[in-house]
């Protein structure tokens, strides 16, 4: 990624407010050996079925998000970056072809949590409220952003994220490869579905779509989408330490 694609201070601005809405039951900021902690789940690890099953909550958080963690920690121990919260940790790596580790494990420590607070029982369906005026403006009907949604899911090739994000004056759907978020392109993300395969593998083998669509139709929060829009800057951030 060259300077033109991604700029710190743009990052850093739309950074300025994530600590704003810190998770319930979040574990505490850590300034010693572990600066940065795995932020607890908004709901149990059965609280998702039956679209995303126990097991799967179990390996995705409790293996791949915690080993994000772990490895972020183990990175950036005594580096400039040991002290530094975790959104300037991406700001600062973003692009820098010697960090790439340390903005891998740190934008997927991010994506995680985000994805997480992006979902809730009973969720999902056609949302009410501003976001849901925005996407029928933005997209012209609900089905035509679910439509655009499923299809930037399907077509990230390999392993990635979709997204639904703004730019300030529209609303915008994007897909990132592998740990990238579309913060780093000057864009505030509102709500994303993690298409990586351990996501879905154990409960949906290659059936991404059938995936995909469950997660829009019954788990996505509208709630979290739509306080990430009206915020300033950030959304208003997953919790824990992501600030």
């Amino acid at each position: 990624m060259n300077d033109s694609v991604f700029d710190r201070r743009r990052f850093l601005a739309a950074s300025s407010a994530i600590a704003a809405g810190v998770l319930v039951g979040a574990p505490a900021i850590g300034r010693a050996a572990n600066p940065h902690v795995l932020p607890a789940l908004p709901y149990g690890d059965s609280g998702l079925e039956p679209v995303i099953s126990a097991k799967t909550i179990g390996f995705h958080y409790g293996k791949h998000h915690k080993g994000y963690v772990d490895n972020l920690n183990k990175l950036v121990a005594g580096t400039e970056l040991a002290d530094q919260p975790l959104a300037k940790v991406v700001a600062a790596t973003a692009g820098n072809a010697d960090k790439v580790a340390i903005f891998n494990n740190a934008a997927q420590v991010w994506n995680h949590t985000f994805y997480w607070n992006g979902m809730k029982p009973g969720g999902g369906g056609k949302p009410a409220g501003e976001i849901g005026k925005r996407i029928d403006q933005d997209f012209g009907s609900f089905e035509n952003f679910r439509k655009e949604f499923v299809g930037a899911a399907l077509g990230q090739f390999g392993s990635g994220w979709a997204w639904l994000a703004t730019d300030g004056r529209s609303l915008k759907v994007v897909k990132t490869l592998n740990a990238e978020n579309p913060m780093t392109q000057g864009l505030k993300p509102l709500l994303t579905i993690d298409v990586w395969e351990h996501a879905y593998y154990l409960d949906y083998q290659n059936r991404r779509k059938d995936f995909v669509e469950a997660s829009l139709d019954r788990l996505v929060n509208w709630a979290f989408a739509e306080r990430n829009l009206k915020t300033q800057g950030t959304p208003p951030g997953p919790g824990g330490n992501v600030q």
